[in-house]
C-alpha cells in the first residue's frame, strides 16, 4: 500500500462519514491528481505552444535561406520573398565558395578561435567557480561581486585600451588577439559558481583531501566531473558566441586574417550589397552550428538531467 493510501482516507470512508457529495469531490480531486502525475502526457495546447515557439525561432533562418535562394534583381523587386524557395541557392553558394575571399581559411580561423576559447572559458570558469563556492578565503564575496559587476560594463568601452595593448604586444592581425581577451568570462564564473555551490557536497572534497589529493587534484578529479552538465552548456554557449562574434575580430583582425563573420562582411561590394550572396554565406556559416546542436543536443540534455538528480 502506498504512502498516499495510508495517510488519506478512502472514498468509501468519506462517503460514510461526510456523505456522497464529499465523496464525489474527493473522487474528482483524486482523478485530477492522478492526471497531473509524473507519467501524465502533455495536453494539446502544450504541443501547440511548442510548435509556435519553434516556428517563430526558426523563421529568421528560413528567411535567410529564402533570400539565399533568390537573385539580387528578385530581392530588389520583392524584398519579402514568398515562402517557397527559389532555384538559385546552389548557384549562390557556389559564388560564395569561389569569391575573392578565402572562405576555407576563415572557417579554420573561426574553428580554432571558437574551440580554444570554449575550452579555456570552461576550464578557468570552473576553476574560479570551485574556488568561490567551496574555498574559504578573505574577500571572497567582495571579489565575486566585483566579477559579476563587470557584466554591467559594455564591451565597447574597453575596445580602445584593448586595441592599444594588442598593438604594443604586436598581436594585431593575429588570432591570439581574439583568443586571449576571451579566455574567461564573468558570466562563466557566475554560472559555474552557482552550479558547483549546489551540486558538489563538501563531503566529497573532504574525502579527497583525506585520501591525500592535492588542491588541484581535488578540483580535477572531483569538482570538474561534478560540474560536467553545467560545463557542457557553458561550452556550447561560448562556442556559439565566439563563432558569431563580429565586432572585436573585425577591429583587430580586419581583412588580412578574418574569421568567418568578418569574411562574410567582405562579400558585399562598396556601393552595392548583393543580399542573395551575403545570405548564402550566412546560411553556409550557420550550418556547422546546426550540426553541433543536432549532434550534441541529446547528450547535453542527458547531462543536465543527470546533474539535476540529487542522490
Amino acid at each position: 500500500m502506498s504512502t498516499r493510501s495510508r495517510t488519506q482516507p478512502s472514498i468509501a470512508m468519506i462517503e460514510q462519514t461526510a456523505g456522497r457529495g464529499a465523496a464525489k469531490a474527493a473522487r474528482r480531486k483524486s482523478s485530477h491528481s492522478a492526471a497531473g502525475g509524473a507519467n501524465a502526457r502533455p495536453r494539446w495546447w502544450s504541443y501547440t505552444i511548442l510548435a509556435i515557439t519553434v516556428l517563430v525561432s526558426a523563421y529568421p533562418l528560413y528567411f535567410a535561406f529564402l533570400l539565399a535562394a533568390s537573385t539580387a534583381p528578385e530581392i530588389a523587386r520583392n524584398p519579402i520573398p514568398s515562402l517557397i524557395p527559389g532555384a538559385h541557392f546552389a548557384e549562390n553558394v557556389s559564388r560564395v565558395l569561389t569569391a575573392d575571399i578565402d572562405l576555407f581559411a576563415a572557417f579554420i580561423n573561426s574553428l580554432i578561435v571558437s574551440g580554444v576559447v570554449s575550452l579555456s572559458v570552461v576550464f578557468f570558469s570552473t576553476l574560479a567557480g570551485y574556488s568561490f563556492s567551496k574555498l574559504r578565503f578573505k574577500g571572497r564575496e567582495a571579489l565575486l561581486t566585483f566579477v559579476i559587476a563587470t557584466m554591467a560594463v559594455p564591451a565597447q568601452l574597453g575596445v580602445v585600451p584593448l586595441f592599444i595593448v594588442m598593438s604594443k604586444l604586436g598581436w594585431n592581425g593575429e588570432l591570439v588577439s581574439v583568443i586571449v581577451p576571451a579566455m574567461v568570462t564573468a558570466f562563466g564564473v557566475f554560472w559555474m559558481t552557482q552550479y558547483i555551490r549546489d551540486a558538489l557536497p563538501y563531503e566529497l572534497i573532504e574525502a579527497a583531501r583525506v585520501d591525500g589529493a592535492s588542491m588541484f587534484r581535488t578540483f580535477w578529479s572531483v569538482a570538474l566531473p561534478a560540474a560536467r552538465p553545467a560545463a557542457s552548456m557553458l561550452a556550447l554557449f561560448t562556442f556559439v558566441g565566439s563563432w558569431t562574434n563580429f565586432f572585436w575580430p573585425f577591429i583587430v583582425l580586419g581583412a588580412k586574417n578574418p574569421t568567418l563573420p568578418v569574411a562574410l562582411q567582405l562579400l558585399q561590394a562598396s556601393y552595392f550589397k548583393d543580399y542573395s550572396l551575403v545570405m548564402a554565406g550566412v546560411v553556409v556559416a550557420t550550418l556547422p552550428l546546426l550540426i553541433l546542436f543536432i549532434v550534441a543536443g541529446r547528450q547535453l540534455v542527458t547531462g543536465i538531467m543527470q546533474g539535476a538528480v540529487k542522490g
